[in-house]
């Protein structure tokens, strides 16, 4: 579905890359460690520099891909994404910031302006000094938007592009269960006959190295719980993108309307915070909750930061992250405020009438 606000922002965009100062190598950034909204989003800005305005575009992230079904879902998408780390950043000319803006700590522009900035995350100070933007805050996804702008520019889908806009548009909306719009809808209705369905199942469904489940042994065994807030902290991670897994895992437990996981990797402290509110401020009781000594943001229902833990209350960071999760409670006023560990023993064995333990089913 085609917007009259994308035409109006596409005419505009159209004749801010036409001019002859925006000629030249574009850098395309996701957010780092990004997750399927970025990846889709990013990939379709670069086809649209490319295809519609025959600019050089190449997409690049920092971090790590580390999701089983986002290493998946690049795969089925057959985008080169690069990693910062192997760009000689003098050779691109002009940057633009695909679900993430300027100045926010999770991305490798630093301090570096970008030309152009999607985003559908609450606009920043800094971001409105950008030349061109489109943030819509009323989107559940960036890719929705990037989406519109292809359909605008005449250029449709592959099947394996709408394979992976399906599934960027699912993912970030949890099945429509948070935080999505009637175009974010129209979209997944428009690609859902375009898709690959059964790459689409490889992607929702990939194989999970031995690391994941041990990352959930961890979080199940150090779960705690307060009232309506539910937390867990893991330990040294071989990739971040687990801590928000867990955290949206642990939001359906029963009772609980606020979840947060925190983990370890790199010498930061990784943390995700989710509720079931839809009038909370996630993003902003982040920037709250990690202050000046991290960088976090998000939206209403979901947010993520970190924070150095080197130098920070003796360098303890499994101290650091148990502080966190009792401030994030006294933050959100639960009035017995102290967490405690909410799998106290193992659960015990269901019996029936007859004494025997249950068995039976597939």
């Amino acid at each position: 579905m085609l917007t009259e606000r994308t035409r109006e922002r596409f005419e505009i965009f159209a004749k801010f890359v036409r001019r002859k100062s925006a000629a030249g190598r574009w850098l395309v950034l996701t957010h780092d460690n990004p997750d399927p909204d970025s990846i889709a989003a990013a990939a379709g800005l670069a086809k649209l520099l490319r295809r519609a305005f025959r600019r050089q575009a190449t997409i690049a992230y920092g971090g790590i891909i580390g999701r089983a079904e986002n290493q998946e879902m690049v795969k089925v998408l057959g985008a080169r994404l690069s990693h910062v780390r192997h760009l000689n950043w003098s050779h691109y000319k002009h940057f633009a910031l695909v679900d993430a803006q300027p100045s926010t700590g999770n991305n490798q522009l630093n301090d570096l302006l970008p030309d152009i900035v999607f985003d559908h995350h609450p606009i920043r100070r800094l971001t409105r000094k950008v030349a061109f933007t489109d943030i819509r805050t009323d989107y559940g996804a960036t890719a929705t938007i990037v989406a519109e702008y292809l359909a605008a520019a005449g250029w449709d889908l592959t099947k394996k592009e709408a394979t992976a806009f399906l599934y960027a548009v699912r993912s970030e909306t949890q099945d429509f269960a948070r935080e999505f719009s009637l175009p974010d809808k129209a979209l997944f209705d428009e690609l859902l006959p375009q898709a690959d369905l059964k790459a689409l199942a490889r992607i929702m469904q990939p194989r999970l190295p031995l690391s994941y489940f041990r990352n959930l042994h961890e979080a199940l065994e150090n779960l705690q719980a307060v009232g309506s807030l539910v937390v867990s902290q893991l330990g040294e991670l071989d990739q971040p993108d687990i801590v928000p897994e867990i955290a949206d895992l642990m939001l359906r437990l029963e009772g609980k309307t606020w979840s947060m996981c925190s983990g370890i990797h790199g010498g930061r402290i990784y943390v995700s915070i989710r509720t079931t509110n839809s009038r909370a401020d996630a993003g902003n009781l982040m920037r709250r909750l990690l202050g000046r000594r991290g960088k976090g943001g998000g939206h209403g229902m979901m947010a993520g930061g970190w924070i150095d833990y080197q130098g920070t209350r003796g360098s303890d960071p499994r101290a650091l992250q148990q502080y966190l999760a009792q401030r994030l409670a006294s933050i959100l006023k639960r009035k017995a405020n102290k967490l405690l560990p909410l799998l106290m023993s193992p659960p015990s064995t269901i019996s029936d009438d007859s004494g025997t333990a249950e068995g039976g089913g597939a």
